[in-house]
């Protein structure tokens, strides 16, 4: 016989905020709607892994969903769902609301671009007969994580000629795959003794790329002309044409499910191609009939790097976009921006108990305990923040409790001792209410993160909230 509350546990659970695990607040039916979810999530991942490829995805998806790609001074409508692509490398999608723009929009950006290995402008050579390409790594990394696992290569490169070559090489099971390599054990002892940040150095990191000659004795660099013949062979390209060419090595492994309850998944590039999927779906999956604020997601390029370049967050490109939608709408852009709303989809650190000391447990978010709302970044003195303001906080809790999304808050490590960024800043500085809300992940930035099905699931809900309120 079950006893009854006493007034004081009662009182504690009206006053207290303790978060409990999805697994025991979501029912068998939604625990189930989120693993399905996964399940496109996860192909998302194995044909999205650069940003490029992303925005081929993303485009795809969207014109299967009846959206055209928008040219400016078009006319446009309420329904009309347009996309705008920005050098192959960041997209704006949009759903023309049925309320006056002037009201404001509903934006949500995400990025596409995840920390990887960039090759070098003059990356091949050959050291005691093996090939090799010279690299730069591109994001915050840890760069020996990078080290004996097989690597794909992807990216476009631009002939002499003009013509533009699509690469990607290593993810078919009958394609070759490149290796960095690392020293073993028994002869590691000058190793061992540097600083583990410093155990493979950057210009360690060099790619195996082939070890057959090219059969003739009178020349030097034999391997090296034997890798370039049989390029020369497939793609017709000589040695200067890497001088024009955007390529990448990413871990070659498929999304894969994590766990013996397959609960989580374990992926390459899930910061921040997870927020980007579920911020995406939530736009596809509205029927424009039903969006009153005309609804916006950016899907942007080089936020590892701090979105500078013309197809990063600082670019004018948005602003431009907004304009373009303002003005085809009889509105002032000025007007639109500034009544417009945010929400800066990005990860952030899930707890581990292998590594408690890093993280503030008050604050810091957990797997399988919702979506996280991040009200500031940056790091030490909240430096790079844009900090949302208590009322749009509060905005925002209402929306997702109104809409039963499950919610958890979080800040990126302790006070002083770490920190990171997103792009909330940089639409903070258009004049938008922004807060971050993000998937939370184990293993960031390393070749394979771990997120958790059910937060997946709550961030898309979330999102898909934030659309439909009016």
């Amino acid at each position: 016989m079950s006893k009854e509350k006493s007034e004081a546990k009662k009182l504690q659970e009206k006053l207290f905020d303790k978060k409990k695990h999805l697994g025991l607040i979501m029912s068998d039916e939604e625990i189930k709607e989120s693993f399905d979810f996964c399940e496109g999530y996860k192909k998302f991942l194995d044909n999205a892994k650069t940003e490029r490829a992303a925005v081929k995805t993303a485009v795809e998806m969207a014109e299967k969903r009846g959206f055209t790609e928008y040219k400016r001074d078009e006319k446009l409508k309420a329904g009309d769902k347009i996309y705008f692509v920005n050098r192959g490398k960041a997209v704006i999608l949009a759903i023309i609301g049925t309320e006056s723009v002037e009201k404001g929009l509903r934006v949500t950006a995400a990025h596409i671009d995840s920390p990887r290995i960039d090759l070098k402008q003059n990356p091949l050579y050959e050291e005691n007969e093996l090939a090799l390409f010279k690299t730069h790594y591109y994001g915050g990394i840890k760069k020996y994580q990078w080290t004996a696992v097989p690597l794909a290569l992807h990216g476009v490169m631009i002939k002499k000629d003009g013509e533009i070559l699509n690469i990607n090489i290593g993810e078919d099971d009958n394609e070759p795959v490149f290796c960095i390599s690392d020293l073993l054990p028994h002869l590691a002892a000058e190793q061992y003794k540097r600083h583990l940040g410093d155990g493979i150095k950057g210009e360690e990191l060099n790619v195996i790329v082939g070890s057959m000659p090219f059969r003739d004795d009178e020349i030097s660099d034999k391997v090296k002309l034997g890798i370039m013949s049989l390029l020369n062979e497939k793609y017709g390209i000589t040695e200067a044409d890497f001088t024009s060419a955007e390529l990448e090595l990413v871990p070659a492994h498929k999304a894969r499910d994590i766990g013996f309850d397959r609960s989580m998944v374990g992926s390459y590039g899930q910061d921040d191609r997870v927020c980007a999927y579920v911020s995406l779906k939530a736009l596809l999956d509205c029927k424009k009939e039903k969006v009153k604020k005309t609804s916006m997601v950016v899907l942007a390029d080089k936020e590892e790097t701090g979105s500078d370049g013309n197809t990063g967050l600082k670019s004018a490109y948005l602003r431009y976009f907004i304009y373009d939608i303002a003005a085809a709408l009889g509105a002032d852009g000025r007007d639109v921006i500034s009544n417009s709303e945010c929400l800066s989809a990005d990860v952030n650190a899930a707890f581990d108990p292998t590594f408690p000391d890093v993280l503030d447990k008050r604050n810091a978010a957990y797997l399988n305990k919702g979506v996280c709302v991040t009200k500031f970044t940056g790091s030490r003195g909240k430096s790079g923040t844009s900090d949302a303001s208590a009322e749009f906080m509060g905005r925002i809790r209402v929306l997702l409790d109104k809409n039963k999304v499950i919610w958890q808050t979080g800040e990126l490590g302790k006070v002083d001792l770490g920190g990171g960024g997103t792009v909330a800043a940089y639409l903070a500085n258009l004049n938008m209410d922004v807060i971050d809300i993000g998937v939370p992940v184990l293993s960031m930035h390393s070749p394979l993160e771990i997120t958790a099905k059910t937060d997946i699931y709550m961030t898309y809900k979330a999102v898909q909230a934030f659309i439909k309120d009016s």
